[in-house]
C-alpha cells in the first residue's frame, strides 16, 4: 500500500512539474515574439521538440528534489586540497625564510650588545621596543595596505600598476617617517618623562638616534617585499635579505667587538643595523630595476603623487589591524616591568618566544592573502574560497604543533635564555598560558590574510583593538594585579582576547559570499583603473 501511494504522489508530482515547465515554454515564447504570432511561436516551439527534448522536460525517480548547487560550493576533492596546501606552502617557505633572516638583523644586534653589560642590554631592549610601538609598527601596518591592492592589479590585467602602487607608498611612508625621526632624535627625555632609569633612558635614547638611520632602507624593505610577493617571487626577498643579513652579522661583531679601529662598542650595534637596512633597500632597488622582469616596473612620474589620499586610509585601516595587537604585547610588557624583575625577565622570554613562533603562521597569512587575492583578481570564486577554508585548517594544525612544542619542553624552555632557577620555573609555570594563546593567535593571523585579500582591513582593526584593548588587556591587568595571579593573569587576558579575536576572524571568513566578493574586486580594480588610466599612456 505504502509503494502504491509513493507511485502515486510521484505520477502527481510528475504531471505538476511537466505542465509547469509546458506553461513556462509557451510564456517564454510569447514574449519573444510579436503579439500577432505568440500562439503559432509557441505551437511551432512544442510541435518542434523531440522526443529526447521532451523527456528531459519529465521528471523522473532519478530527478533531484532540490536544484543544483552553485559550483562555488561544490565538495572539493583531495587533489584540490593537496594541491592548495602544496601552493600555500611553496609561498609561505621562502616569506618564513626572510622573515626569520630578517629578525637576525635585530636579533644579532641584541646578541652582540647583551654580552657588553645588563644596562647595554636594558637599553637595546628599551629602544628596540620604543622603534617598535613608535615606527616600525606603523611602518608595516601601512605597508599591509598594499596586500590587496598589488595582487588585484597583478592578476586583473595591470601589472603595471603594482609598480605604481609600490611608489606611491614608498612616498608615504617617506611623509609618514618625518615625525618618527624627531620622535626618535628626542627619545631620552620622552623617556625620562616616563620614569625610566635616567641611565638606561640615555643609552636608548643613544641607540635610535643611530638606529634612526635605518629608517629609510625599513620603508623601502617593507614594501618591495610586497613587490615581489605579489608577483608570486616570494624567493627574491629571502635570497636579498640572506646575502644582508650575513653582512649584518659580520658588521655587528666588527663594530662592537671588533680589532680597534673598527670597535665602537654600545653604538655599533645600531650603526650595523641601519647599514644593513640601507643596503638591503639598495639591492632591492637595483634587482627590481635591472635584474626584475619588467612587467610589472612602472616609469617615475607624478602619478606617484597621485590616489596617495585613498592609500592613506587604507594603511590606518591596516594600522589599526597590525599596530593594535603589535602595542598590545608592549603594554603587557610594561605592565610586567611593574611586578619585579623576575617576571619582567620572564616575560622576556616568553615575548621572544611568542615573536618567533609567530612567523609561522604570519607567513602563512600573507601566502594565502596572495592566494586569496591572485583568485579574486582573476574571477575564481571557488579558488578563492579553497584558499580561504584550507588556511583554516593549516591554521589548526600549525597551532597544535606549536603549543606541542611548548608543552613538551616547558619545564627547561627558559634554560635556552637564562640560568636562573626562578626565572625558568616562572616561564615553566606560565608557558602553558602561552601555548593556549598561541592557539587562538595562528587563527586569527592566518584569518587576518584572507581579511586583507579582500580589503576587509577596517573589520580585522576593529576586532582587534575590542579583543585586546577593550576586554583582553583590562581582563589581564585586573587578574595580575586585583587576583594577584601575577604573570600568568597577564597572560591569561592575552589569552582570551586572542580566543575572542579568532572566533570572530574565521567566522567572518566562513559565512563569506565569494561570488560576491569577486564582483566587489573587480569594482576596485575598476575604480584603480580609472584613478590611474594615464598609466598606460605613459
Amino acid at each position: 500500500m505504502s509503494g502504491c501511494r509513493s507511485r502515486l504522489l510521484l505520477n502527481i508530482a510528475t504531471t505538476f512539474i511537466s505542465c509547469y515547465r509546458h506553461i513556462n515554454l509557451m510564456t517564454r515564447s510569447r514574449s519573444s515574439s510579436s503579439s500577432g504570432s505568440s500562439f503559432r511561436h509557441a505551437r511551432e516551439g512544442m510541435g518542434s521538440a523531440t522526443p529526447s527534448t521532451i523527456s528531459r522536460t519529465l521528471v523522473s525517480e532519478s530527478t533531484p528534489l532540490l536544484p543544483l548547487k552553485d559550483p562555488v560550493y561544490e565538495r572539493y576533492t583531495v587533489s584540490e586540497i593537496k594541491d592548495e596546501i602544496w601552493g600555500t606552502l611553496s609561498h609561505a617557505a621562502p616569506i618564513f625564510g626572510s622573515q626569520i633572516l630578517e629578525y637576525s638583523l635585530i636579533l644579532a644586534s641584541v646578541i652582540s650588545i647583551g654580552h657588553i653589560s645588563t644596562d647595554a642590554l636594558a637599553a637595546s631592549a628599551l629602544g628596540s621596543m620604543t622603534a617598535g610601538v613608535t615606527g616600525l609598527s606603523i611602518i608595516t601596518g601601512f605597508a599591509c595596505a598594499l596586500d590587496s591592492l598589488l595582487l588585484h592589479a597583478w592578476t586583473g590585467g595591470n601589472p603595471q600598476h603594482v609598480g605604481l602602487w609600490t611608489q606611491r607608498m614608498i612616498v608615504l611612508l617617506s611623509m609618514i617617517s618625518m615625525p618618527i625621526v624627531l620622535l626618535w632624535l628626542n627619545a631620552e627625555s620622552i623617556l625620562l618623562k616616563l620614569k625610566q632609569e635616567p641611565k638606561v633612558a640615555h643609552m636608548a635614547g643613544l641607540y635610535l638616534q643611530y638606529f634612526v638611520l635605518s629608517l629609510p632602507g625599513q620603508c623601502v624593505s617593507v614594501v618591495a617585499r610586497r613587490f615581489y610577493q605579489a608577483q608570486g617571487r616570494s624567493h627574491i626577498p629571502t635570497i636579498i635579505i640572506a646575502f644582508v643579513a650575513t653582512v649584518n652579522a659580520l658588521l655587528s661583531w666588527l663594530l662592537v667587538w671588533g680589532p680597534e679601529p673598527f670597535r665602537l662598542g654600545f653604538i655599533g650595534a645600531p650603526i650595523a643595523s641601519s647599514i644593513s637596512f640601507d643596503l638591503m633597500a639598495l639591492v632591492y632597488i637595483v634587482h627590481a630595476y635591472f635584474i626584475n622582469p619588467p612587467e610589472a616596473w612602472h616609469p617615475i612620474n607624478h602619478l606617484c603623487l597621485q590616489d596617495l589620499g585613498k592609500l592613506f586610509r587604507l594603511g590606518l585601516s591596516s594600522t589599526g589591524q597590525i599596530a593594535s595587537e603589535w602595542w598590545c604585547w608592549e603594554i603587557v610588557a610594561l605592565a610586567a616591568s611593574q611586578l619585579g624583575p623576575i617576571p619582567l625577565a620572564a616575560q622576556s622570554v616568553l615575548l621572544t618566544s611568542a615573536n618567533v613562533t609567530f612567523m609561522a603562521p604570519f607567513s602563512v597569512s600573507l601566502a594565502t592573502s596572495i592566494r586569496v587575492g591572485n583568485a579574486l583578481g582573476s574571477g575564481q570564486a571557488r579558488k578563492a574560497k579553497l584558499a580561504a577554508e584550507t588556511a583554516i585548517g593549516m591554521s589548526v594544525f600549525i597551532a597544535m604543533l606549536i603549543s606541542a612544542t611548548y608543552m613538551s619542553f616547558r619545564k627547561n624552555w627558559g634554560y635556552m635564555f637564562n640560568n636562573d632557577p626562578q626565572v625558568v620555573s616562572l616561564v615553566a609555570y606560565v608557558l602553558p598560558f602561552l601555548a593556549l594563546s598561541q592557539l587562538c593567535d595562528c587563527g586569527t593571523t592566518i584569518m587576518d590574510g584572507v581579511l586583507r585579500a579582500r580589503g576587509k582591513l577596517a573589520f580585522g582593526a576593529i576586532v582587534n583593538i575590542l579583543s585586546y584593548y577593550v576586554f583582553g588587556i583590562p581582563v589581564g591587568i585586573s587578574l595580575a594585579f586585583w587576583a594577584k595571579f601575577g604573570l600568568a593573569g597577564l597572560w591569561m587576558g592575552l589569552s582570551a582576547a586572542m580566543f575572542c579575536s579568532a572566533v570572530v576572524s574565521i567566522a567572518a571568513v566562513w559565512v563569506t559570499d565569494w561570488d560576491r566578493e569577486v564582483v566587489k574586486t573587480r569594482a576596485r580594480l575598476g575604480e584603480s583603473n580609472d584613478n590611474s588610466g594615464a598609466t598606460t599612456a605613459v
